[in-house]
């Protein structure tokens, strides 16, 4: 189905110019499984699918698995596993905070398999601290939609409206031709 929308927006070319004489409607309402701008819903707070359900199943028995043949392979994995749902699924983290996190982990994990030093300890209590700092940060912004998001962010419907429904208004516009 996807594809013959492809061939309609090909197809919709004007050879001359080289500017789409219109895109098909299914494609502007991602009807055809291709969208022109990725549709977002409001749908905030905490949230589980079942691709999170099976990372997290696999993540905890590889983590078990791993601690068999080496205690800190299955501490590693089951503290990133962690960090995963915590960051994805209960707070709802940007990704740039995800990433400063991630990268002072693996500065500091990295530094530990290599050198022994800080050593386990240190880096996990330096990496939760992080954690703390990153969660403070993130649900201190008027884009946090984590959990306790009512409580936490009672403006986050109105932030939403300003910064997704009229932009989204707004390039529907100016993709029609």
């Amino acid at each position: 189905m996807w594809a013959k929308s492809l061939v309609l927006l090909v197809t919709s070319v004007n050879p001359r110019s080289m500017a789409v004489a219109a895109i098909p409607a299914r494609l502007k309402t991602g009807q055809a499984g291709l969208s022109v701008m990725k549709q977002k819903t409001f749908a905030p707070g905490f949230r589980l699918s079942g691709v999170d359900v099976f990372v997290l199943v696999g993540g905890a028995a590889g983590a078990v698995a791993l601690s068999m043949f080496v205690w800190w392979w299955g501490l590693v994995s089951a503290f990133v596993l962690a960090h995963f749902f915590l960051f994805c699924n209960v707070i709802r983290m940007s990704r740039p905070l995800e990433l400063i996190w991630a990268g002072i982990f693996v500065v500091l994990a990295g530094a530990t398999i290599a050198f022994d030093e800080p050593g386990w300890l240190i880096s996990t209590l330096a990496s939760l601290l992080v954690t703390v700092l990153v969660v403070t940060v993130e649900m201190c912004k008027p884009s946090y939609h984590g959990i306790a998001w009512q409580r936490l962010n009672p403006g986050l419907p109105e932030w939403w409206e300003a910064s997704f429904v009229k932009k989204s208004r707004e390039a529907d516009n100016r993709h029609v031709l």
